[in-house]
């Protein structure tokens, strides 16, 4: 965590491990995760996410397919002083979301169970985070609706999507994502609306 310039307090990485304690439980019986191994946990999971980390923008966070909390809770444990909403349309997964954030005593996210085609904030997000979920075109399509003004999409991905940037007709940043210890290939997309 050191390596990312992430908030590393005791505190935090209590929660942290607490909360793959809790995803490790929950995917016993509801199949949350493949990932079993608590080494690979702690890297896929946890510090793949914290990756996100120098690059949210602003106040407000959206999750759009957070799945079992990921990266959302992560990135919620170590910036309480930021807004998250954590979007899935599986109940079951943010069944275990909701209790995740409890457990945890996250005073700073809000769980929401929809489709992001059906999702109406009250306002918009300053950054809407996704992980591989669609190509970068159905991504932008599908959220940039969310956004506040000079609001960023984060599409994490792993090898760099040339033909979807190419295909993309709005500007993009490409930023590389270093796992320690991990030669994963990771990529982020930052897409602005102009």
């Amino acid at each position: 965590m050191t390596a990312l310039g992430v908030p590393n307090s005791l505190e935090v990485r209590e929660r942290l491990l607490a909360f793959l304690a809790l995803l490790e439980k929950w995917s016993r019986a509801y199949n949350l995760t493949a990932i079993r191994d608590p080494k690979a946990a702690v890297d896929l999971h946890l510090l793949d996410s914290l990756t996100l980390w120098p690059h949210l923008h602003g106040d407000s966070i959206l999750d759009v397919g957070t799945g079992a909390g990921l990266p959302g809770i992560p990135l919620a444990i170590v910036s309480q002083d930021k807004r998250f909403v954590l979007l899935d349309s599986h109940a079951k997964k943010t069944r275990f979301v909701q209790q995740a954030v409890i457990e945890l005593g996250l005073k700073n996210v809000d769980v929401v169970t929809a489709r992001v085609e059906q999702y109406r904030p009250e306002c918009g997000f300053d950054t809407v985070l996704t992980r591989a979920v669609a190509s970068l075109e159905k991504i932008f399509a599908m959220t940039a609706r969310l956004l506040a003004p000079h609001g960023k999409i984060l599409a994490q991905k792993g090898r760099l999507p040339r033909e979807e940037i190419e295909q993309l007709h709005h500007p993009v940043r490409i930023h590389r994502l270093t796992i320690p210890g991990l030669t994963t290939e990771r990529h982020l997309i930052e897409i602005t609306t102009g």
